[in-house]
């Protein structure tokens, strides 16, 4: 699984740069061996605005996390225009939470999209 970022602009050190499709067009719904997989999104509002060299290192951080789960993680993309990252990954009880938390704890900036946090704390 490699991470493939996407904008109009390169970004210094990028881990994989590509224009393509829509991403309703490109993410797989299901696994080579035919089951399906689960997916969730996650923004970063507070990217917007920062140059490359700040990009990058935060790119690498967020790429290095999904490899942490590289047997899982089937597809991953971010669009660096809306600052948001899109994760498919194959069915496992509890991995949507397990990535989003090491995602979080990597990359701070992230926030689960469609997440109702406990309203009690």
């Amino acid at each position: 699984m490699r991470l493939t970022v996407r904008s109009a602009q390169a970004v210094l050190g990028a881990p994989n740069w590509q224009a393509s499709q829509p991403l309703w067009q490109r993410v797989p719904k299901r696994d080579a061996e035919g089951q399906r997989l689960a997916d969730f999104m996650m923004i970063a509002p507070a990217l917007k605005g920062r140059d490359a060299e700040e990009l990058a290192p935060w790119l690498t951080l967020v790429e290095g996390v999904l490899k942490r789960f590289d047997s899982a993680v089937v597809f991953a993309d971010f669009n660096l225009q809306l600052n948001l990252l899109w994760v498919s990954h194959r069915c496992r009880p509890g991995l949507g939470s397990e990535l989003v938390a090491a995602l979080r704890a990597a990359a701070p900036q992230l926030r689960l999209v469609g997440h109702v946090p406990d309203m009690a704390g």
